[in-house]
């Protein structure tokens, strides 16, 4: 056993053979970013248009704030709050703080993905009619947010308190979710998309510190080989920020995917991520990020 974190606070006790006797590949084929695509990724916010829209951003706006007041977090407002990092206040970003922050989040976002799809698919199974493609794409959703999860675990491991409180978070979290998407599916989308925009933002805050040199025990850690597995363009010389560039790409994508499902037909729209089709000359969702709309794709665009 080695210790690969000397971040106080935390344990991060790795052993390289148990990882390789079990080690599977992935179930969901990561698509290939470019380091491009990842560089231009940037915070997006859609406009709430009705009602259900602007309860969802309200929702997500009050959870955020609860947790990042009662975490320590603030988040910045302008460049300078970024340059200067809230130094000598409670939110003042270590890395220990950072690390728990994004493993408390990733424990939390893996849940909408997993609950969205086991209640669609027994919907299939029990109403006898297809799921035109969504469980798939939401399956893929859940199991990348929880490789977020184990690549940041790989870093550090929190302690008694903050499991506590993340068994507690998902537990209201997982059962509040799922009977929200009994009653209101496509608010339940809506209210993911704001979600990812918030995750986006976060990251973003993140890389930037990583780029002023704030983070140096972070920046000299190497990245796991669970990220180096999965994503492709990275390997054993990559640099923290190179892999949270493609973390926060992947958040990117899901607020993508949550706003464009949040404005179809829950019942009877094909996903429009499972399927490109050559034969139409405009531009359409993708796996990927080469058609990239943050903001979510409305239906009118699409051929559904």
């Amino acid at each position: 056993m080695h210790y690969q974190s000397d971040i106080t606070g935390y344990t991060s006790a790795v052993d390289p053979k148990y990882d390789a006797k079990f080690y599977t590949q992935p179930q969901f084929d990561h698509p290939p970013f470019t380091q491009e695509q990842c560089e231009a990724i940037h915070p997006e916010h859609r406009t709430p248009v009705t009602f259900g829209d602007k309860l969802a951003d309200a929702g997500i706006r009050f959870v955020r704030g609860s947790f990042d007041f009662v975490t320590g977090y603030k988040k910045p407002k302008c460049a300078q709050d970024v340059e200067d990092g809230f130094k000598g206040t409670r939110y003042e970003m270590t890395p220990l703080k950072w690390l728990t922050r994004v493993i408390f989040l990733e424990s939390i976002a893996g849940v909408p993905g997993m609950v969205a799809a086991f209640i669609r698919h027994l919907h299939s199974l029990r109403l006898l009619r297809r799921d035109h493609a969504w469980i798939e794409t939401l399956l893929d959703e859940a199991y990348n947010e929880r490789m977020h999860l184990l690549t940041f675990m790989k870093l550090g491991k929190p302690g008694w308190f903050t499991s506590m409180i993340i068994y507690v978070g998902q537990g209201v979290f997982c059962n509040a979710f799922f009977l929200m998407y009994l009653m209101a599916p496509k608010y339940c989308h809506r209210f993911v998309g704001y979600l990812e925009e918030e995750a986006v933002s976060t990251y973003t805050h993140l890389i930037e510190h990583l780029e002023m040199g704030k983070l140096p025990e972070l920046e000299a850690m190497q990245v796991p080989d669970i990220a180096i597995n999965y994503w492709s363009g990275l390997d054993k010389n990559s640099s923290m920020r190179d892999l949270v560039l493609r973390v926060r790409a992947d958040e990117a994508k899901h607020r993508e995917v949550n706003h464009t499902l949040a404005n179809l037909e829950q019942k009877s729209d094909r996903n429009p991520f499972a399927l490109e089709i050559d034969e139409i000359k405009k531009p359409q969702p993708s796996k990927g990020l080469k058609t990239h709309k943050g903001t979510g794709w409305d239906r009118k665009d699409l051929i559904l």
